[in-house]
């Protein structure tokens, strides 16, 4: 009876987790390169009543072991890196990566390792550097900051492999920088750190390391840089309403397994009487 109760207890904690990571979703269901979350549960290991009987020929035969689960735990809080759908701004300056890598952002120039993000809605500041909303540097394809000569480009565009075609004042046009961008052998190791932004960890590359590359490079397997558009949130709001529901009966299921139990246990209590 107290294992069914502390199963239930299991249980009840399992789904708050996952009720957490779907409000999550859908509390980000509208952000700029938001990728979605979702829990996988595991069991908990087995009480063995009776072992295992190997069979005998000709004497006896095989039994099988006796064992009773003792609940469930979080196996793994995914993210999935799936693609988000377009959304088209006509804002030079908004990019959407048609494939796999990350734009590449720092808090400072001589940051060492920089922040990655799939949140393309980047802008000018006065000094003509190309930034995010919060005002990190976007890196260009050596991994210094973007700046644009304000002075002498007149006006610019952005090529699907991220140079940045700029037109000058006496009317002619030359090829600037790359937007940066970095490829990760494991999205799902990156870590979340908010503002649409990770960090590279151990587990995401080799060593930890990152080395940035340009855009639309088949042999690296980046994706193009779409201008004039940008990468929505991949949350799916029918699939999350519907999780949000098996998370609520699971929820209430394993709540009834605490009532049983507790009246089980009153039962067993007023024996004596």
């Amino acid at each position: 009876m107290l294992r069914s109760m502390y199963s239930g207890v299991s249980g009840m904690r399992g789904f708050q987790t996952k009720l957490d990571v779907i409000g999550n979703n859908i509390a980000n269901v509208n952000t700029v390169g938001f990728k979605s979350g979702r829990v996988m549960f595991k069991d908990i290991m087995s009480q063995t009543v009776s072992g295992v009987t190997a069979p005998v020929d000709g004497e006896s035969a095989g039994v099988n072991a006796k064992q009773i689960g003792l609940g469930v735990s979080i196996g793994s809080i995914d993210t999935l890196h799936t693609a988000g759908s377009a959304q088209t701004t006509n804002n030079p300056l908004d990019l959407r990566l048609d494939g796999d890598g990350f734009f590449l952002v720092k808090m400072t120039p001589d940051q060492d390792m920089p922040y990655l993000t799939r949140a393309g809605d980047f802008h000018m500041d006065a000094a003509g550097n190309l930034v995010t909303s919060d005002g990190l540097f976007v890196c260009d394809s050596a991994g210094d900051p973007i700046t644009i000569d304000t002075e002498n480009v007149t006006a610019f565009t952005i090529s699907q492999d991220g140079t940045i075609v700029q037109k000058l004042a006496d009317g002619t046009t030359e090829n600037g920088v790359q937007v940066g961008v970095g490829k990760v052998v494991n999205p799902e190791g990156l870590e979340k750190i908010g503002g649409n932004l990770y960090r590279m960890t151990l587990n995401a590359n080799p060593d930890g390391e990152l080395e940035p590359t340009t855009a639309n490079n088949a042999e690296v397997g980046t994706g193009a840089i779409i201008s004039g558009q940008l990468e929505m949130s991949n949350v799916d709001l029918t699939g999350e309403f519907t999780e949000m529901i098996v998370a609520q009966r699971g929820f209430q299921a394993n709540s009834r397994i605490i009532t049983t139990s507790d009246e089980v246990l009153q039962e067993v209590v007023n024996l004596k009487r």
